[in-house]
């Protein structure tokens, strides 16, 4: 605020001194003498006029004598007396209207000054860069967080307790430095955090801040790079001069790949603008100059396109992979997004956490806020298990259309093909317990099987993987058994399928005829159209086939495996069919009676806990 005040009273000031000098510097004029009418009605009949100015009351001229003279005379005086002096003398006679006052004349200029004033401020905070003066392009953008202002800590960071324990590590080096010193211990120059996207790299990095007493830089790494070559150099420079001026500091940079992309894969060459602020990036970090007391914390989600010259110790000697949290941890995250939230007595968030394998940080805080917004939209006022279990559902596979208007043949294909899923699912030993079937469309599904593994698991055995393509190609299996006909509704299924299939073949070696090894890689070399193109092949044309067998024998294996379950369960595949077109929704424990016989009154309600999901069409 004070730095606007204080451009507007400059402003101010250069207005008035141009005000001043229009007024003062104008031609300075003769001097004129003030005589009052009655004398002038006394030079008028002596004939002293030369000539004569009429202007309303104001009577100008000069005399014979070649003076000057001005007078005030009444409207009446001029009709009665001086215009018969003038009549009768034939004098030079020159009657004008009234002008303005000098400052109304000068209000067009003053309004043109302000406009002109105007103009420039707003065009120097629009061209200004990131310091808010003209051509300053090669600033630094980056933000400087002070201690107080960040409300975020490591309070805040929850399922990462490793990931803390590793920043808290720099935040304390950065309090008492000589406890680390007197052991002969370098801090790192530079922490790489790494993981995939809503895993809380910003947020460790928001905590950083608010825990160290010291000041935080934070910049994008878009932000360096500019239309103008040697702009994002320039801002490197420009902030690690800022750094060390507030040293010790830490500097974050996020989205790192943005500018420390490896060199030679782009598109312009070895020398574009993008690889001259990588290389100026490089030199500051570790170069021959010294950054003692500045840390710098990067993130990135895609640390393989990273250079290594980034990744070498003495840059980033540290990378901490921020992972997908364990049950453990997304409840812990759970409770931390339940702080401004009214729950119902009946919530257990840990079923809740076990139920959402998979879920990012990011994720499960869009759970609760899905749940926060259906309980709004219901009139209440606390947050229920049902509203939680809806909103798994909505962050999985989108909002239920429950208006779409749908054809009855649609409906019988969609509960025959979700009854098959469920089947195999829940006769297969190593797939997931049936969470839900449904027939109502969700998203981009006619219908979906929910199933929820027992544990949050690292590897997949080959029994497992099988089953699981078995699993898929169930709601074919079905279409082809009840209604002796196949149909559209399997695209996606077949699709998981067969890129399931290929994985086992290629990357993970499951193949019996073609043994252990991997087949084509992601990493192209082509280094003019980029690294990550395509997946290239490195084998030959016969080996090509082999894998088109093999992936050809899962498939159809798995197919054939999955018509046999449901040949056997043929009343059980119609009798399931026929509930969910009845009640369009089955949950696990109803789909569990109903498959052993029980009536669903009577069926014993076993409580699914664990969780993730598959949605099949």
């Amino acid at each position: 605020m004070n730095k606007y005040l204080k451009m507007i009273g400059f402003y101010m000031v250069i207005l008035l001194i141009i005000v001043v000098a229009v007024t003062f510097l104008n031609p300075v004029q003769d001097e004129v003498t003030t005589i009052i009418y009655s004398d002038l009605l006394t030079e008028l009949e002596n004939n002293q006029v030369q000539e004569i100015e009429i202007n309303n009351a104001k009577v100008t001229g000069v005399l014979k004598s070649g003076e000057q003279f001005e007078s005030i005379v009444p409207q009446y005086v001029i009709d009665e007396q001086v215009t018969p002096y003038i009549l009768e003398n034939n004098l030079q006679v020159t009657i004008t209207e009234q002008q303005d006052s000098w400052w109304i004349s000068l209000i067009p200029s003053v309004v043109i000054i302000i406009l002109m004033v105007v103009f420039f401020m707003v065009f120097s905070q629009q061209s200004g860069g990131g310091g808010g003066k003209v051509m300053s392009f090669g600033k630094s953008r980056a933000k400087l967080h002070v201690e107080g202002e960040n409300k975020v800590t490591f309070k805040n960071v929850a399922g990462a307790d490793e990931e803390k324990e590793e920043l808290e590590e720099i935040v304390d080096f950065l309090k008492s430095p000589d406890r680390y010193r007197k052991l002969g211990a370098r801090i790192p120059k530079g922490v790489l955090l790494v993981g995939p996207p809503g895993t809380g790299k910003t947020l460790l990095a928001r905590a950083v801040a608010g825990e160290a007493a010291v000041p935080f830089f934070t910049i994008s790494g878009s932000d360096f790079v500019e239309m103008f070559v040697g702009v994002g150099a320039s801002r490197v420079r420009d902030l690690f001069e800022t750094a060390k001026k507030n040293a010790p500091c830490i500097l974050f940079i996020d989205e790192i790949d943005a500018v420390g992309r490896h060199r030679g894969a782009g598109l312009g060459g070895g020398h574009d603008e993008r690889e001259q602020t990588l290389n100026q990036l490089l030199v500051e970090m570790d170069g021959f100059g010294v950054n003692e007391g500045i840390i710098i914390i990067a993130a990135t989600n895609r640390p393989d396109i990273l250079d290594p010259a980034l990744l070498r110790p003495g840059r980033f000697d540290r990378q901490v992979t921020v992972g997908v949290p364990d049950v453990k941890g997304r409840e812990e995250i759970l409770n931390v997004h339940k702080k401004d939230k009214p729950l119902g007595e009946d919530v257990d968030l840990q079923i809740i956490a076990k139920g959402t394998p998979g879920f990012t940080g990011a994720d499960l805080e869009n759970l609760m806020n899905e749940a926060a917004l259906l309980s709004a939209r219901k009139q209440k006022k606390i947050i229920s298990m049902v509203e939680l279990e809806e909103a798994i559902k909505r962050v999985i596979a989108g909002p239920e259309k429950k208006s779409k208007v749908i054809n009855e043949d649609d409906l019988v294909i969609t509960a025959y093909h979700e009854a098959g899923h469920a089947i195999v699912l829940h006769l297969l030993p190593e797939c997931d317990t049936v969470h839900e079937i449904s027939i109502i469309p969700r998203g981009m599904a006619a219908g979906y099987t929910l199933s929820l593994p027992d544990n949050d698991r690292q590897h997949m055995s080959k029994t497992k993987l099988l089953e699981n393509v078995c699993g898929l190609l169930g709601g074919r299996a079905a279409e082809k058994i009840a209604l002796d006909d196949i149909c559209t509704g399997a695209s996606n299924d077949i699709e998981r399928a067969t890129k399931l299939a290929r994985s086992m073949v290629t990357e993970w070696g499951m193949s019996e005829h073609l043994g252990p090894m991997t087949f084509g890689h992601s990493d192209s070399g082509e280094v003019f159209l980029g690294r990550d193109i395509s997946r290239s092949r490195n084998y030959s044309e016969e080996v090509a086939a082999v894998i088109d067998k093999e992936i050809r024998n899962i498939v159809e294996n798995a197919f054939e495996r999955a018509c046999a379950i449901l040949n056997e369960q043929r009343d059980k595949l119609e009798e399931i069919a026929q509930r969910l077109l009845k009640d369009k929704t089955v949950t696990g424990e109803e789909f569990k009676a109903l498959f052993e016989g029980l009536p669903i009154e009577e069926a014993e309600i076993v409580e699914v806990v664990d969780g993730a999901t598959e949605i099949t069409e």
